[in-house]
């Protein structure tokens, strides 16, 4: 199989610009998704204690024939397994269920428990430090963030040893977090992102739609596209095998600079109503 380009991370590590989010891949309780999503030719998968995924993907691996060492696995802690000591309890459990001996990468996937929470700069570097402690056993290859935006960052940065190789965001066209990407950028931050596509309302709009078929893709491709040239990770997720390896095809083409600016300065759409420091907007 044709070797699928990396971005490479501050600390050396390479991982793979094509990317599967598995959020939800396995709601008919099955790895069946996630099979196919390999077959397809991901290797790089993104999972969470929270998503219930894991134990699927593990599945999944077993069942493909390929070595683990030819995956790329990321997985989160989370909001309620945050500090040191949990830390190291819901890692070993993440462990566990993706029936391996290490992980590629681990997040914290929140940077508030909750809204509100008033010591999260103390939560957040326990958390971190016990990252760093398995980091240091060589047990993760690389840890970073998720939904963390520039001043829950510069706590991290202000107190740790290893600093954060990777940030993950919600972005897309019509919500690309310009200040928060601007800040990953400028430290060396890879950022991620979460629902790259958007919601219905952004493959819809008029200029995406406009664009692919400019470029004779989809306007999913438009939106992954998006992504990569602005040098960011997207993470998409579909159950559909066509458009699994239609996710995967996003070096056949290259957009305009001019383009990648009308995309950068949509009106705000799509947005899924999380922010890591309010309670949640129902859209």
């Amino acid at each position: 199989m044709k070797k699928i380009p990396g971005f490479i991370l501050k600390n050396g590590i390479e991982i793979p610009v094509a990317a599967f989010g598995t959020y939800k891949a396995a709601d008919g309780k099955s790895a069946q998704v996630i099979r196919a999503a390999i077959e397809a030719g991901y290797r790089c998968f993104d999972t969470a204690s929270f998503y219930g995924t894991e134990t699927y993907l593990a599945e999944a691996i077993r069942e493909s024939g390929i070595a683990r060492e030819e995956f790329f696995i990321t997985s989160k802690v989370w909001k309620t397994e945050m500090g040191y000591e949990n830390t190291k309890q819901a890692f070993e459990r993440t462990l566990k269920n993706l029936d391996t001996d290490y992980l590629d990468m681990y997040l914290i996937h929140w940077p508030l428990p909750e809204p509100g929470y008033r010591d999260w700069k103390a939560l957040d570097l326990e958390t971190w430090r016990a990252m760093e402690d398995l980091y240091a056993e060589g047990k993760i290859r690389a840890i970073g963030l998720s939904n963390f935006l520039p001043h829950h960052i510069e706590n991290i940065l202000a107190n740790c040893r290893v600093e954060p190789v990777t940030d993950q965001l919600e972005y897309h066209p019509g919500y690309s977090q310009e200040a928060a990407v601007q800040y990953c950028q400028a430290r060396r931050i890879l950022v991620q992102a979460w629902s790259p596509i958007g919601r219905r309302r952004v493959l819809e709009e008029p200029l995406v739609r406009e664009l692919a078929e400019k470029y004779g893709v989809s306007p999913a491709q438009i939106c992954l596209k998006f992504a990569v040239q602005r040098g960011i990770l997207p993470l998409p997720k579909s159950s559909s095998p066509e458009r699994m390896r239609e996710n995967m095809d996003l070096f056949s083409f290259e957009m305009e600079k001019e383009d990648i600016w009308r995309l950068a300065t949509m009106p705000q759409q799509g947005w899924s109503g999380e922010h890591p420091d309010r309670e949640r907007v129902k859209i």
